[in-house]
Parts: C-alpha cells; structure tokens; sequence
C-alpha cells in the first residue's frame, strides 16, 4: 500500500472526490445489490468513507473495511454513525456473515501476488451468507497495458476547498506477479501561484484478465452471474458479479 493511503490520506480525500462521481459509483452498485435481493452489505477498501453516506441513505446495513488507519479515522470522523473496521482483506473477520461484498475503485489491483488474490477470495467466501453475491472491478490487462505503452505518463489536477492539486504519475510495466506494473507520482499543491510539492507515493498495481479472475472465483466456490464492461475515470474496466455457491 502506498503512500497515498497513509501519509497522503488528505490528499487522497481531496483530489479524488473531484474525478470520481461517488454518488453515481453508490447508484451503479446498489442496482446490483437491488437486483439480487442484498440488504447487507461489506465495502472492502472503503477509503475516507465516500461511498457509506450514499448506502446508509439508500437503507442498507452497511460497514466499511480498510487496511489503511488514517483513511478510517477520516471516515469516522465524516460518519460517526457508520461502522468502518481497520483490516487485512486477505485476513478480516467479521461478527456474523453479510449478503453481498462489494470491492470499487479497482481494490483488487493491490492484490499482487496469486496467493494475495486466492487468500481474499477465500475469507470473502468464509465471511458470506450462502448465495452472496460478491462484486468487484478490475483493471483489464488486454486494454490497459497497450495504452500505457504508448504513453505511460499521467497528470491530473484538482480543486477542492479553493486549493488547487496536480498530480503527476507514471506507469511502467513490471510483469513481476503476473501483468504487474510501477505506479509512481508527484502530489504538488499551488501556493501563492507556485506549485509546491507535498509528496510522493510508489505503488505496485496488478491487472487482471477475465479468465484469470474466473480461474479464482472457480477454486474459491463462486459462480459468475454477470461481467459489466464499464467505463470509468481513467480507464475502461470490467465488473464481475458472483455468487457464492457452497461452503468448503
């Protein structure tokens, strides 16, 4: 996990809310949770909370589950009355089963390893009504890596409570844990009209290919119902709804 998530969870909290429509994030998922009967319901990798507001509203049990300390405390601090635990999603138990978990934002990506994707899928199962449903999306490799090749380098900027934010970010491929790559960025905020740096944030992010993810749901006992093509703020990507067929 980078710096962004710990050291940089303010600007993380800052500049995101300005490229990502969580309320139409919260819409897109509670239809598929709608669809499937789910009342009750785990966002792994919930950050600073955005997403909980919108669920809680919508009448759904709702809890948050995030490995970073800093992002909980800021999402306990916005939404005291909300439950956000601080955990391992390879490793995280909760008090009594849910009906559906959900992973946004390409959580997955900061699963590298096999053994990383295999561990969670499993204690995802383990932590789940029989005939849960389990959505994730994922950064598909087929799609994605051509186009960092033709030019791996990204800036983005932000504004947010009159602060103006530029992100500054590369991708280089790795290929060290299957189709693997090095995210690495310069955060800068203006000061007085010049751009001041205020960090950095190093990260290795996996991307997938569907047949992959079917290989790990198969072993893991669960059973795809849909895969959505969807765009999203940087990239195309893939969502997978499965459901959880039978106990190991």
């Amino acid at each position: 996990m980078g710096k962004l998530y710990s050291d940089l969870a303010e600007v993380y909290e800052a500049m995101y809310k300005t490229f990502i429509d969580y309320k139409e994030e919260s819409i897109f998922y509670s239809e598929i949770l709608r669809k499937y009967n789910k009342k009750s319901v785990l966002e792994i990798g919930s950050g600073t909370g955005d997403l909980a507001s919108y669920f809680k509203e919508g009448g759904y049990e709702y809890s948050g589950l995030d490995l970073s300390k800093e992002m909980i405390h800021i999402a306990k601090r916005k939404l005291p009355d909300c439950t956000f635990l601080e955990g391992d999603m390879r490793s995280f138990e909760l008090g009594k089963p849910v009906e559906s978990v959900i992973m946004t934002g390409r959580t997955i990506s900061y699963l590298i390893s096999n053994n990383d994707v295999n561990e969670t899928f499993k204690n995802i199962h383990a932590n789940m009504e029989m005939g849960g449903i389990f959505c994730f999306d994922f950064i598909d490799a087929n799609r994605f890596i051509p186009e960092i090749l033709k030019d791996g380098e990204v800036i983005h900027e932000a504004n947010n409570n009159h602060i103006k934010y530029v992100r500054e970010g590369k991708w280089e491929l790795k290929l060290k844990e299957g189709m693997d790559l090095i995210w690495t960025a310069k955060y800068s905020k203006e000061v007085n009209g010049e751009l001041v740096e205020i960090g950095k944030d190093t990260s290795t992010v996996r991307t997938f290919t569907k047949d992959e993810l079917k290989i790990f749901l198969t072993i893991n006992s669960f059973e795809i119902k849909e895969i959505i093509n969807r765009a999203s703020y940087a990239f195309p990507t893939y969502v997978i709804v499965a459901e959880k067929k039978s106990k190991f």
